[in-house]
């Protein structure tokens, strides 16, 4: 559903920057179609570049007192980064989506399950899935629909998820790799399935505690998602709490939270870090880079090593 979603999203685009080409024909002349091409894309390229600009504004209003800060060089190539692996993500591996599910008869881990985060689909995982699978790792991703739903929503699609990669690598607990809102829906798993099938989770980016941005999101998750701040003090959305209280600590030290000081998207950055899980943070890093990072892809390799390591 979401892969055809951006593909109208891209035509309708397309569409409008044909539009724009054929008015700037008709006002400069045919001899210069070349010159209102590239007037045109450079224009499409600009809004994109706005709107990712906008969410580092928004992020900022967020971030709060003793919010991480770089200097210009490193916020030039964080911008420049993030811009690129989000188009990247939305307009060429989301779009052009296969199943990713990869088996290596000799792995040295346990099976692994992706889950996307909010208006994405499996495909953002391409990356990714080239790391795990440079180091032999078993994995698979699942899209999870609808994409407006209630997170909780999402739980039968990754029980199933689950059961169905332990039985086809031999019953083997598995081990989950959440991105964004994806981390969310797998502790909402853990609260109704329990842990008994899970050696590890892996949250990355996850806004564990809301997020300022979502406040102007649409659709039951991203209401989810919300925080605000009250007097001062940060206040998660009340399914945040809730989910927030219902864990233990024995759910708690299965988790792993990866994130990124300065994500456009999880602000305030300190919403990423969960009490009792083993929080891992990175610089200058945005939020769709998170996957697509070498540094943090190295991390994600050894967390799931040392989760199979524990269970062998």
């Amino acid at each position: 559903m979401m892969a055809r979603m951006l593909k109208m999203l891209l035509l309708a685009q397309l569409l409008a920057a044909g539009a724009l080409w054929v008015l700037a024909v008709s006002h400069w002349g045919a001899g210069r179609a070349g010159a209102a091409a590239a007037a045109v894309l450079a224009l499409v390229l600009l809004l994109r570049l706005c709107f990712t600009l906008h969410n580092f504004i928004m992020a900022r209003r967020f971030a709060g007192a003793g919010a991480a800060r770089l200097g210009w060089p490193h916020r030039l190539r964080l911008f420049a980064r993030e811009f690129y692996t989000t188009m990247l993500s939305s307009s060429w591996t989301m779009v052009r989506h296969r199943r990713i599910d990869r088996h290596f008869a000799d792995s040295p881990a346990l099976p692994v399950l992706l889950i996307h985060g909010y208006g994405c689909n499996g495909g953002y995982w391409q990356a990714m899935s080239a790391a795990l699978s440079a180091a032999r790792i078993n994995h698979r991703a699942i899209d999870l629909e609808p994409v407006l739903a209630a997170i909780d929503d999402y739980v039968p699609a990754i029980d199933a998820a689950v059961a169905a990669l332990a039985a086809a690598h031999g019953g083997q607990p598995v081990i989950l790799l959440g991105h964004s809102m994806g981390g969310l829906a797998i502790r909402a798993y853990l609260r109704q399935a329990g842990t008994a099938a899970v050696a590890r989770a892996i949250t990355l980016g996850t806004p564990h505690h809301g997020t300022g941005l979502a406040n102007r999101g649409v659709g039951q998750n991203c209401r989810q998602m919300r925080g605000h701040y009250v007097n001062g003090a940060w206040r998660p959305s009340a399914w945040l709490k809730a989910l927030d209280s219902a864990e233990t600590p024995a759910v708690r030290s299965l988790l792993t939270s990866i994130y990124s000081l300065h994500d456009n998207i999880v602000s305030p950055a300190a919403s990423a870090c969960l009490s009792g899980a083993e929080n891992i943070a990175f610089e200058g890093v945005g939020h769709v880079a998170l996957a697509f990072d070498a540094s943090v892809q190295r991390q994600v390799i050894a967390q799931i090593m040392a989760a199979s390591a524990r269970k062998r």
